[in-house]
């Protein structure tokens, strides 16, 4: 398997990983009968458990981008240099955002993102044939 479509399964396979953090968050947070009823009345989320909900919600924005550029470039056959460091800069820089998300660390997190976005716009660039 190319190493594109590999780190592809593992941003996926991050997404479920902080899908299951957030969850667990929310029951330690709301509790299990709150989380397990209609959630009609929810209080929001707070502390931990927001940033795990906002950390998923921007990881699958990221993850809707990434995906079928990286589908169309191994489907297209412009698997290369380009894409692989640009799949490699996606996934790393993801999982690094994930953490200092979670952690709550300030000004680091926006640098991640933007090291995310250099490396979708690397694929984009070569399934358009400007790389």
């Amino acid at each position: 398997m190319p190493i594109e479509l590999r780190l592809l399964v593992y941003s996926t396979t991050l997404l479920l990983v902080l899908v299951v953090i957030q969850a667990v968050a929310g029951v330690r947070s709301k509790g299990l009968q709150v989380m397990g009823d209609s959630r009609d009345g929810l209080s929001p989320p707070e502390g931990f458990h927001a940033r795990a909900l906002r950390v998923v919600d921007n990881h699958r924005e990221g993850l809707m981008i990434f995906a079928p550029l990286i589908l169309v470039a191994a489907a297209t056959g412009v698997l290369g240099a380009t894409t692989a460091l640009g799949a490699k800069l996606f996934f790393y820089s993801r999982v690094a955002h994930a953490v200092v998300y979670l952690l709550g660390l300030p000004k680091i997190r926006p640098l991640l993102w933007a090291v995310g976005l250099v490396g979708i716009l690397m694929v984009l660039a070569a399934v358009l044939g400007v790389a």
